[in-house]
């Protein structure tokens, strides 16, 4: 095919060479923000008085065309020659319309074309992700309210610390993921200007409404420095670094999720749905897919590394290493979709046990903390509090037994503060979880109150992601 470019070439390009530089394997899923980006600037050239109103109503239509062939059978342009998805269109209008598809080019650059094209693309992968997100909150927090008074160990340094509910733990994660939805947000506020119109980095040098072109792709405002927006992969950058994040914070959730799973803990199961087998060893059934989204974790992190790597000393404005922003783009943002899917069917799939949870949160002296705070609440100084609560450990673990079960005799010995006070009924786990009825405390009425208030604000998020909607990249 005739290259965009030939014009000042004599000799042909090796034919090796174009197959390794050509990108339409990649950026061919940009097609449908090419096309609806190509009209608007048909739309731009027509009221800038480079093409009459039928030339450009005659683009238009043939631009259509295109899309809707593509819409109806997906892989109708794979086995193009084209370069890129930009010679494509060119490509395949020239087919429809003849000499005048030479025509739309005017003005413009492949430079601001891909760089509008992949924010319009990123734009809807964002919206995606963070709908995604928002249905992963919305299971966590059936998963709390179901879980909500159900006490089981919590942990610091991977040692039994207090006792928390197992809802408290889940809304700990609705928490993490909430942070993760309002970066997401934060990077769809900023890319929010259109270059189109910047040319290949001096900007165009005919009449162009931008801001009413910003508007047409549903943009704030237009670019302001053509050089910066040719160039600019912040946004991409940025979306990268959100999937790193929520990557980590779904790891950490395998993570937990695996080891409760464990028979060393046996706090959770896994449907049948989301496990697998061995192939030796009949018994057993792995968290296989939490270790994947675990594993996944480590590819996150190297997408936004690569990226960065890339960026990193490219002189303004434009350079082919840019190129490699499509391989990010789906094998960092697209695929954190996946995961997040993933994910929220793990979410669906797991079932507390509750009688190993209700028994391992009464064992291992994880309410000495709250012996100490009786003492507290006795007159006793903490520091001295927490020095005799430990004391009464030592004592509970030469005799094997748990703190409330000592001898009256030797409890009355260690902390004769608290004199007749029914410790098997205060220290129960219970009652230590009901202590905690404070803002984002692990008690049972605090963990049900935060639910509700969950469940507003995810109604809320819902009817935002509805009114705030980004008309999709299509004609």
């Amino acid at each position: 095919m005739t290259k965009l470019w030939g014009g000042r070439f004599a000799g042909k390009i090796d034919p090796a060479f174009f197959e390794w530089q050509k990108s339409l394997q990649y950026d061919l899923a940009l097609l449908p923000a090419d096309i609806t980006a190509s009209m608007a600037w048909a739309k731009a050239l027509v009221g800038a008085g480079v093409l009459d109103v039928a030339d450009g109503r005659k683009i238009t239509d043939a631009l259509v065309r295109i899309f809707e062939e593509a819409a109806e059978k997906p892989d109708a342009f794979e086995g193009s020659d084209a370069e890129d998805v930009h010679s494509l269109v060119e490509q395949e209008l020239g087919r429809r319309i003849g000499d005048l598809a030479k025509r739309l080019h005017t003005g413009r650059s492949r430079n601001d074309q891909v760089a509008t094209d992949l924010k319009m693309f990123l734009r809807e992968l964002l919206t995606v992700l963070d709908e995604r997100l928002l249905e992963l909150q919305a299971a966590l927090v059936d998963l709390a309210e179901k879980t909500a008074d159900l006490p089981m160990p919590g942990y610091t340094h991977m040692q039994r610390a207090q006792p928390i509910t197992a809802g408290h733990h889940a809304l700990a994660y609705v928490e993490m993921f909430d942070r993760d939805r309002s970066r997401v947000f934060d990077t769809r506020e900023r890319m929010d200007s259109c270059p189109l119109g910047s040319g290949a980095l001096a900007g165009t040098a005919f009449p162009i409404d931008r801001i009413e072109l910003a508007q047409d792709l549903a943009f704030g405002v237009p670019t302001s420095n053509s050089l910066d927006a040719v160039s600019d992969r912040d946004h991409l950058a940025e979306a990268l670094f959100d999937c790193a994040l929520i990557s980590v914070h779904l790891s950490r959730l395998a993570e937990d999720w695996i080891f409760f799973a464990s028979h060393e803990a046996g706090f959770l199961e896994l449907s049948d749905a989301i496990a697998t087998g061995s192939s030796l060893m009949p018994q057993k059934k792995n968290p296989d897919g939490l270790e994947l989204l675990r594993g996944k974790t480590g590819r996150a992190i190297g997408e936004l590394t690569g990226f960065l790597t890339t960026l990193k000393g490219l002189p303004l404005a434009y350079d082919r290493d840019l190129q490699e922003d499509k391989q990010a783009l789906f094998q960092g943002v697209a695929a954190m979709i996946d995961q997040v899917d993933m994910a929220l069917l793990f979410a669906r799939n797991v079932r507390y046990v509750p009688e190993r949870c209700r028994a391992a949160a009464a064992k291992g002296g994880m309410n000495a903390t709250d012996l100490a705070d009786l003492l507290v609440h006795a007159g006793v100084a903490f520091r001295t509090a927490h020095e005799r609560a430990g004391a009464v450990v030592r004592a509970s673990l030469e005799k094997g037994c748990e703190i409330e079960a000592l001898p009256k005799s030797m409890l009355t010995k260690l902390v004769p503060e608290l004199g007749d006070l029914d410790l098997a009924k205060e220290l129960s786990v219970d009652a230590v979880l009901a202590r905690r009825n404070v803002i984002g405390g692990t008690a049972p009425e605090q963990v049900r109150a935060e639910v509700e208030t969950w469940k507003e604000r995810l109604a809320e998020h819902r009817e935002e992601l509805r009114a705030n909607e980004v008309g999709s990249v299509r004609p």
